[in-house]
C-alpha cells in the first residue's frame, strides 16, 4: 500500500495489513445499498470492517454541514474544509484500522472531492497535491448511472433534488432538474478521466441491485483471494 503523494509523516505503509475498498458514485447510484451488502458479505465471512465516508470527521463535520446549509463558503475554503475532514479520518480512523488488519469500506473517497472541485474551477494540479496525503485504495468501484436515472431515483426517494448534487451553485440552469442533469454529466466526465488515471473499476449501476452486487462481490473476491 502506498500514498498518492508524500502522505502522512511517520506512517510506515508496510505495517498496514488491512484492505481499503472504495465505492464511488452519485447520490441515487445505489452506493449506500451496495456498501451495506458488501459489509454484510465480508463480515459474514469473518472479516472485521470499518466504515468511513465524507463529512464523518469528529473534527469538522458538523461545522462543514452548517456552512453548506448556509451556502457561506468560498470555493477554496470549501475544498480545504473537505480536505481537513478527509485528513482527520485518514489519520484517526483509516490508518489505525488498516494497521489492525481491518477492511476499511469507504463510502466515497477523494475522487468525488476532486471531481467536485475541478468542475467548480479548481486547478487540477492543486487538487491533486491537496490529496497527495491519501492512501491508494486496494480496490475502487465506481457505480456509473445515467443522469436521467439518478434524477428518477433521487426524486423517488426524497421527493426533491439536493442543491449541491444538482450543482445549483454553479448557475448552470435556473431549473433544478436541468441543472442536475448538466452537473452530473460534468462530474461523470471527470470520473471518466480519473478512471483512466487511477484505474477505477467502473460498474454499470443502471442494473438491478442483485446484478450490481454480484459484480462487486466478484471483484472483491478477486482482491481477497476468496
Amino acid at each position: 500500500m502506498n500514498f498518492y503523494g508524500e502522505g502522512l509523516p511517520g506512517v510506515d505503509t508496510s505495517q498496514l495489513a488491512g484492505k481499503l475498498i472504495v465505492i464511488e458514485g452519485a447520490d441515487g447510484s445505489g452506493r449506500s445499498t451496495q456498501m451495506a451488502l458488501l459489509k454484510d458479505y465480508l463480515e459474514g465471512r469473518g472479516h472485521a470492517t470499518v466504515d468511513v465516508g465524507l463529512r464523518r470527521s469528529t473534527l469538522v463535520s458538523e461545522e462543514l454541514q452548517e456552512a453548506k446549509q448556509g451556502n457561506v463558503l468560498g470555493e477554496i475554503t470549501r475544498s480545504l474544509f473537505y480536505a481537513t475532514d478527509f485528513a482527520d479520518q485518514l489519520e484517526n480512523r483509516i490508518i489505525p484500522a488498516l494497521r489492525a488488519g481491518f477492511i476499511v469500506l469507504a463510502d466515497r473517497y477523494i475522487y468525488t472531492l476532486m471531481a467536485r472541485d475541478i468542475v467548480r474551477g479548481a486547478d487540477r494540479d492543486w487538487v491533486r497535491s491537496l490529496y497527495g496525503l491519501a492512501l491508494v485504495p486496494d480496490l475502487v468501484i465506481y457505480l456509473r448511472v445515467s443522469p436521467s436515472q439518478l434524477v428518477e431515483r433521487n426524486f423517488r426517494k426524497n421527493a426533491t433534488l439536493d442543491y449541491w448534487e444538482a450543482g445549483m451553485d454553479l448557475g448552470l440552469s435556473r431549473d433544478i432538474f436541468d441543472s442536475f442533469i448538466r452537473y452530473q454529466r460534468l462530474i461523470q466526465k471527470e470520473f471518466t478521466l480519473m478512471q483512466q488515471e487511477y484505474g477505477f473499476n467502473a460498474v454499470n449501476g443502471n442494473r438491478s441491485i442483485c446484478s450490481v452486487a454480484g459484480e462487486i462481490t466478484a471483484r472483491v473476491e478477486g482482491l481477497m483471494g476468496i
